[in-house]
């Protein structure tokens, strides 16, 4: 029998609880290698829009493309690993998406798109999958239909890579123990190919997530070699059960590439903003920082948190300045309006600041003194006048730059100060190589 293409996607079989949807695909993928089928591509690991008030974690989504000679056959096995293993007792809302075609509809891609910065509803999804009476199931109340729709309509503009290693279940829900020292030196000795596995400032590693979740670490980079290099080197005591290299979005800002509509401020919609500073920032008694810039005769409240470390910058913006944001916006609450979060601030030009001083006396190489309210000024020395202050420019301590949060507020999309000026590349699949390994 010929051999048919067929893409599954899968989300929200997690919960805060427990399971990990990445952790299904690799149950799934090693289940596959038994029957007839192909591998396409790398499995795919897609972050949808992290200001979801729903979501669990990274808001992340798996796509899986083969091709086999049984579809159905697939479809069944695939169907009973989701309902095994969701975690639907504790709030999981597992969607399962399968479309047989080489040629994805287009609404696949425009769901993916707006999924990426918005907020969707099931139903959206739904109607695009009666359409092209497609095969999907789900459990709940079918929220992670939404993903596992988008994750199929993805299309990669930039790829990044994770090599996520797994835990065997005797060990789920115990705690993770890592040399620091070794994921420090991993990570030195592949930069810029690594990234997000440590922060030097705080000392703390970054690869290791601290839930009841099956993922022992995920190193993050540019390729599958290179991980799988990084991950030889972490050297974990723990006897894990394999791992899998997903391509993926993060680290690509992806979220951040919508230009947020100010006349239709939404809740949880994710994007950016370019506009003039119009209140001086002011800082909470836990550090934050809150200002105002103005878009298109329009005022938007902005948030600096004291976590994301660029609260620093935040307080020295002055009002003039004209800055481009990203973030995501909050709803509103009995006390304060609509705010926009913000994830970045990039300073596109800056104002000139400047103070008045008292006038110098040249020949006496002193400021002159006050004679009195609107009497002028006067040298204490030569009695030199003058009528007016001299205005002196101060220099700013920011500069006409981005700035992003530490490295320990990253969020999974958050774009790398390392990738910024890089060209998105990506890489061709071997089928045949260590994409997915079992200890």
């Amino acid at each position: 029998m010929s051999k048919q293409i067929l893409h599954i996607g899968i989300d929200d079989t997690d919960s805060p609880k427990g399971m990990c949807t990445t952790f299904l695909a690799y149950k799934i993928i090693n289940r596959l290698k038994k029957e007839n089928v192909d591998f396409l591509d790398f499995p795919n690991l897609v972050r949808f829009n992290p200001n979801i008030p729903w979501k669990t974690r990274g808001n992340g989504a798996v796509g899986i493309k083969i091709s086999t000679s049984n579809p159905k056959k697939i479809k069944n096995l695939v169907k009973k690993f989701v309902k095994q293993y969701s975690d639907v007792k504790n709030g999981a809302n597992p969607g399962l998406v399968f479309c047989q075609d080489e040629n994805i509809p287009n609404e696949f891609s425009k769901l993916s798109s707006d999924a990426m910065w918005k907020l969707i509803h099931r139903n959206e999804a739904k109607k695009i999958l009666s359409k092209h009476n497609l095969d999907f199931f789900y459990l709940g109340n079918g929220q992670g239909l939404v993903g596992a729709t988008s994750v199929i309509g993805y299309n990669f503009q930039d790829e990044t890579y994770e090599l996520l290693s797994y835990r065997k279940s005797s060990q789920f829900g115990k705690k993770r123990i890592l040399d620091k020292t070794k994921v420090k030196e991993m990570q030195e000795k592949t930069y810029p190919n690594t990234f997000n596995s440590f922060d030097s400032k705080k000392n703390k590693i970054l690869l290791m997530p601290h839930g009841p979740d099956p993922v022992f670490y995920g190193v993050r980079g540019e390729d599958s070699t290179t991980l799988i290099s990084a991950s030889k080197m972490i050297q974990p005591k723990e006897k894990l059960a394999g791992y899998l290299i997903f391509k993926s979005n993060q680290g690509t800002g992806d979220h951040l590439k919508n230009e947020i509509d100010v006349n239709n401020f939404l809740p949880y919609t994710s994007g950016t903003l370019q506009g003039i500073v119009t209140k001086k920032p002011t800082v909470t008694k836990g550090g934050h920082v809150f200002f105002s810039i103005i878009v298109d005769n329009v005022k938007i409240n902005c948030a600096v948190y004291k976590p994301t470390r660029i609260t620093d910058v935040a307080k020295e913006l002055i009002v003039g300045d004209i800055l481009k944001v990203g973030g995501g916006i909050r709803k509103a609450t009995k006390t304060h309006p609509r705010i926009l979060n913000l994830e970045f601030i990039q300073i596109i030009k800056l104002e000139k600041k400047s103070k008045l001083i008292n006038p110098f006396c040249k020949n006496c190489q002193k400021h002159m003194k006050s004679k009195g309210k609107n009497q002028g000024f006067q040298c204490v020395r030569c009695k030199k006048t003058s009528d007016h202050k001299n205005r002196q420019f101060i220099t700013r301590s920011v500069k006409e730059q981005i700035y992003i949060p530490d490295v320990s507020a990253h969020r999974h999309l958050t774009k790398p100060v390392q990738r910024m000026k890089q060209k998105p590349k990506s890489e061709k699949f071997n089928p045949n190589s260590s994409w997915i390994t079992s200890f």
